[in-house]
């Protein structure tokens, strides 16, 4: 991560820190009435092939004893109501303004895997890993929604890990090496407005329902 990279983020997250402190705050008092505890969903991810942290997000799912994977059609009716309107909107991530400023991660980059999967496929995630993981992207903006299509039919565990495993990481990981090479700070603020722009299409089309 070069030094104006890192600035940027820095800068970027107290502004957007600052500007949600407020409905932040709300937002957690609603979901705690609502959904009670715990409020946060605290998950280990990697920062770099032999770097793990904890990523921070806002629960949108029914609380079991073991959770693991990613989410396929398999975990959909654990998904709350809310949850549903937290990820539509990508409302969940706000808590992940404190991994940038930890430096955990960056605003915009591959998303930060789960260590089973880096384990498993050790050359792709070295390639990829060498950018600071985001909290969005180029494989973000361009493959999740046929990435959900794709878990969404899946039905059991072992089926949303085999169809994440042979159709999404090998295809998130060719559009992450497109970034990792081209990357420079006016593609990080393109992709983020983007980002906010796909958000605010969502939000369209829900109102106009």
């Amino acid at each position: 991560m070069t030094p104006a990279k890192r600035v940027f983020d820095i800068v970027a997250a107290l502004f957007l820190g600052a500007v949600l402190a407020l409905p932040f705050a709300v937002l957690l008092v609603y979901l705690l009435v609502r959904q009670g505890r715990p409020i946060f969903y605290v998950s280990e991810r990697m920062r770099a092939p032999d770097r793990p942290f904890q990523l921070w997000k806002l629960r949108t799912m029914r609380v079991v004893e073991a959770d693991a994977g990613v989410s396929g059609g398999d975990k959909a009716d654990r998904i709350t109501p809310m949850g549903r309107m937290l990820r539509k909107y990508r409302a969940d991530e706000i808590p992940q303004l404190w991994n940038v400023l930890k430096g955990d991660m960056s605003f915009v980059g591959p998303r930060p895997p789960l260590r089973s999967y880096v384990e498993r496929f050790p050359d792709i995630y070295a390639r990829v890993l060498q950018s600071r993981p985001g909290v969005t992207g180029l494989a973000t903006l361009h493959y999740h929604r046929h990435e959900e299509r794709l878990l969404k039919a899946c039905t059991t565990p072992e089926e949303t890990d085999a169809t994440y495993s042979r159709r999404c990481v090998p295809r998130k990981a060719r559009l992450d090496e497109i970034y990792s090479k081209r990357r420079n700070l006016c593609m990080d603020v393109m992709l983020m407005i983007q980002t906010v722009r796909g958000v605010s299409r969502s939000h369209g089309k829900r109102s106009g329902d």
